[in-house]
Formats: structure tokens, sequence, C-alpha cells
């Protein structure tokens, strides 16, 4: 009985093969392009040769095959699943322009269904792959960030919200980075007053990331170039207060009491306000 089993499943096997390699038989030279021959096998067949595809690593090819199922069986519970895998496929072959357009297919046309969620995080993953090195544009930070906060409040109790949520911060970082580079460019080239508008941008709007020292301690240096020594002294008891152990508060301490300053809010400006308000327990 156990060999007659075993015959039996290698038959099967055999037969599975030769049905998956017989459709890529029939597809292989126009495949990419659609084939009518396509119409003679089900939508589970042509799904199975998706997954065939991916797994061997050719996601473009699979892509073409789950968009048949969608061309064929629109509306059915195989042409369902293989939008959000189509998706998934030119995500992986690196075209978002493509897995941005599946995925929004799926939540335009399955809003309620439990992989509604993972279409959407694909499409903001579209996005937030593509982040350039800070050097560049940031356009598709700032699309990321909304892509991702809509998977954070649309769907929070999702498996992929607390992703969504530590890629957000990361994004949200690397916005504050682009400002830090141009108010540094300034900087070196004495522009203080745009450069204290810049990092003025960072302690104001990106508080919470890992740039807030720095930027800090840089209107320290502007500020002291322009002669605002009020200024200055403020956004040194504010680094003082917050980020007294790091470096960028031992360089601007060293600053403002090599000139015989303290480190104290003075004054009415921004900064001490902020400064005020960080005193009653509120960061902005």
């Amino acid at each position: 009985m156990t060999g007659g089993r075993s015959r039996l499943s290698v038959i099967g096997a055999v037969l599975v093969l030769g049905l998956v390699s017989a459709c890529g038989d029939r597809t292989e030279s126009t495949a990419l392009g659609g084939d009518p021959a396509l119409e003679n096998y089900t939508a589970e067949q042509i799904y199975e040769r998706g997954e065939f595809e991916l797994n061997r690593n050719d996601p473009t090819r699979a892509a073409f095959y789950f968009g048949e199922i969608e061309r064929l069986y629109p509306y059915s519970e195989w042409g369902k699943r293989a939008l959000i895998m189509q998706a998934f496929s030119y995500h992986r072959d690196k075209d978002y322009e493509n897995s941005r357009s599946a995925a929004q297919r799926y939540i335009d046309f399955y809003p309620l269904e439990d992989d509604a969620a993972y279409a959407q995080y694909l499409l903001a993953l579209s996005y937030y792959d593509q982040i350039e090195e800070v050097g560049r544009d940031q356009g598709l930070t700032f699309q990321a960030l909304q892509s991702l906060r809509t998977v954070i409040e649309r769907y929070p109790d999702s498996e992929y919200a607390r992703s969504s949520v530590l890629k957000f911060d990361l994004a949200f970082d690397h916005l504050a980075g682009k400002e830090m580079e141009i108010g540094r460019y300034y900087l070196k080239r004495r522009n203080y007053a745009a450069a204290v508008n810049r990092f003025r941008v960072v302690v104001e709007d990106f508080q919470t990331t890992t740039h807030t020292a720095e930027a800090l301690h840089r209107l320290v240096e502007s500020y002291l170039s322009l002669g605002l020594t009020q200024e200055a002294q403020t956004a040194g008891a504010i680094l003082g207060y917050n980020y007294q152990s790091t470096q960028w508060y031992d360089d601007s301490y060293k600053l403002l009491t090599g000139r015989g300053l303290e480190l104290e809010a003075a004054g009415d400006s921004w900064l001490a306000k902020i400064y005020r308000q960080m005193i009653k327990g509120q960061w902005l």
C-alpha cells in the first residue's frame, strides 16, 4: 500500500509539472505581450504558474500571469488574490509605479478585505523604498510619510501598522536630515540668516528626530556670528536642558563661555518661548 501511494504521488507531481511546463511552453514566446492560449487554462492554473515564476525569482513574468487572471477572470476570487500578488510581484521587481497601480486597484475594489491593509502597506513601500540620498529631492519622502500614516490610521490593529510606524520615523528623520544639510551649506558660506531658517525648521517641526541637538548647536554658531547673543544663549540653554550628555552641548558650552556668556534663556525670541514651554513640561 505504501508503495502504491508513493507511485500515485509521483504520477500526480509529474502531471502538475507537465501542466505548468505546457503552460510555459505555449506562452514562452509571447507571454509578456499577452497570449490567447491562456484562456484554455483555469484561473487556478494560471495563478500556480505565477507562483512558480515567483519561486524561481522571475517577478516580471509572475506579474504578467497574475495580471492575466485579472484580465480573464475579473472580480473572481482568484482575480482578487491575483491582484494583490501582482502588486507584490511588481514591487519585488522594483517596478514601483505598477506596484502602486495594482495595490490601489485592490484598495478601490476590495476595501473591506483583510488584504486591503497589505495593499495599502505595499503602496506606502513603493514610495518608501525609493527614498533617495539626503542630498536629493525629497518629494517621495513626503509621499511615503502620507501613505505610511494612512496605514497607521486606517489599519491600526494590522500587522503592518507597527512596521509603518518605524518606517514613518525613519522617513521623518530623513526629512530633518535634508533640512540640516541645507542649513550646513548656508552656514559654511556664511549666509547665517538662511542657515538659521533651516535649523529652526528642525527644532520646531522635527524635534523628535536625531538631528535636534545638532540643530540647536548650529543655531548657537549662527546666532553668535550674527551678533544675536541672547538667542545663542537660549539655544545653548535648551541644549543643556535636553542634551547635556552630547558633544553638541560641549561644543556650544565652549563657544558661549569662551565669550563670557552663560547658557541661559534670555530675551523673548522663538527659542525663549520653546524654553519656557519645555520648563513647564511641554516640548512645543
